[in-house]
């Protein structure tokens, strides 16, 4: 019945039910993440679209679980047994660049580095900047509140999120938020949807405001031989009073899985790559590089300079953000997204190689080191039911860890299904209880992506 109202109410082209189409959505990057069988992939081109589909779910009780790229990384995106799978890629436009309210809007499909590329030719520039920016789409960083490199100065996407149009749980097409450079008008609606993981409504559009393009960044690399010697490096930046423009971390482990891929000749001698970057104008950013170049020397670099060579800075920040799929493609891989006080860094780092050793797991580690959201990369041997159970043990550990040293289950990848238990951990029960009611508020009859990011009950703290 729901797929006859479906096929009688959408343009034919609209629906996917082959089977071996369909399993190309069901699931996002979250490998370890269950996932159900969808009855249907439909591919919405409008905002009315959406809302057909959602006022069709709703008459039936059926599940929606809403996707963009299936870049995710905590299977948020994952798909629900029985339900109806929205995917957004169809609806890429940019709507409209404002040059002088520095604005932009898009529809949810438009890949992030489009709509930076877009806004480059105005000589603006959008921050919000995930290592998947080649291929995530802006719906999908507004769902899971999307970090990225140059977040430690620039912040996240909540932080560029002006308003949006969404479908409600109630099949109501709505707009929140606003278009102008303030605005205090009642609750922060539209604040509440960015990281609800489509939970709380399907957005049908969003208006980000734009930055004006940067200076040339300065590069400063170093070389380290563990991994607390570079987690000391970190916090002697913090404590020099520097924000770069980027700070990140990178491991051997990750380095030479990307050389083995993309034959890029960046193996090193080292076992963490330390790179940091200061967009900070005219003399002022060479003065910054320098006092960086220090904070690593302070910290025990083995080797540090300031990079001449931008080709060869911007290939090592390729290697950072090639990281990921380079160590996928080596076997299965559980990804963490801790997030501790920058102070904290060189003791989370102590501990995940802890966690490592203890449980007999093959670590690798990269990191936006510079606001202290850690990514360990957890890999086992395809087939290895064993090593998966102790990955499975030193993952809960760094969790518990990083609370314990006052941090955060996730700094950027959400909550999803991988990190529901984690945040029951770090959330007192009244809390839960408030995100409870916000869930039945906005959707009371339970269809949006049910089952995902609220703890099923909060746990020890």
């Amino acid at each position: 019945m729901l797929l006859g109202n479906l096929r009688r109410d959408l343009p034919a082209d609209r629906l996917v039910d082959d089977p071996d189409v369909v399993a190309g959505y069901v699931h996002d990057e979250a490998e370890w993440a269950p996932r159900g069988k969808p009855d249907v992939v439909v591919r919405p081109r409008s905002a009315e679209e959406v809302q057909t589909v959602v006022r069709a779910c709703l008459a039936h009780g059926t599940p929606l679980v809403t996707r963009g790229a299936g870049t995710g990384l905590s299977g948020g995106a994952n798909a629900v047994d029985g339900c109806v799978l929205l995917s957004t890629e169809l609806m890429t436009a940019v709507r409209e660049i404002d040059e002088s309210e520095r604005l932009a809007v898009v529809e949810p499909g438009v890949v992030n580095d489009d709509l930076r590329a877009a806004c480059a030719d105005r000589g603006l520039w959008y921050p919000p900047d995930p290592a998947s920016s080649s291929w995530s789409t802006i719906g999908g960083n507004v769902a899971t509140n999307a970090g990225g490199l140059c977040c430690v100065k620039y912040g996240v996407t909540r932080d560029y999120v002006l308003g949006m149009q969404v479908v409600t749980g109630t099949g109501e097409l709505v707009r929140l938020g606003r278009r102008t450079a303030k605005g205090v008008a009642g609750y922060d609606l539209a604040g509440l949807m960015v990281g609800s993981e489509g939970t709380l409504g399907v957005v049908t559009e969003v208006t980000v405001k734009l930055r004006p393009l940067r200076d040339p960044e300065h590069t400063v690399a170093g070389y380290f031989s563990s991994i607390i010697d570079a987690g000391r490096a970190v916090a002697a930046v913090a404590d020099a009073g520097i924000t770069p423009s980027a700070l990140e971390l990178v491991d051997r482990h990750c380095l030479a899985a990307v050389d083995a891929w993309k034959n890029m000749g960046l193996s090193v001698e080292a076992d963490i790559v330390l790179l940091g970057r200061t967009d900070a104008p005219g003399p002022a950013g060479e003065q910054e590089a320098d006092r960086m170049l220090a904070c690593f020397e302070q910290g025990g670099a083995t080797w540090a300079a300031r990079s001449t060579d931008q080709e060869e800075a911007d290939a090592l920040f390729a290697a950072r953000r090639l990281a990921y799929p380079a160590l996928e493609r080596l076997g299965p891989l559980l990804t963490e997204d801790v997030c501790v006080p920058k102070v904290a860094v060189p003791e989370m780092l102590a501990r995940i190689e802890a966690a490592a050793t203890r449980h007999d797991t093959r670590i690798a580690n990269i990191a936006h080191a510079g606001d202290g959201n850690l990514h360990p990369l957890l890999s086992t041997p395809p087939g290895d039911d064993a090593a998966r159970e102790r990955a499975q043990e030193a993952f809960h550990d760094i969790i518990r860890d990083a609370l314990e040293l006052g941090g955060t289950v996730t700094g950027e990848h959400g909550v999803g299904l991988l990190k529901k238990d984690g945040l029951g951990s770090e959330l007192d029960g009244e809390v839960v209880a408030m995100h409870r009611a916000v869930k039945t508020a906005l959707d009371p009859h339970g269809i949006l992506n049910p089952g995902k990011v609220i703890p099923d009950r909060p746990g020890p703290r």
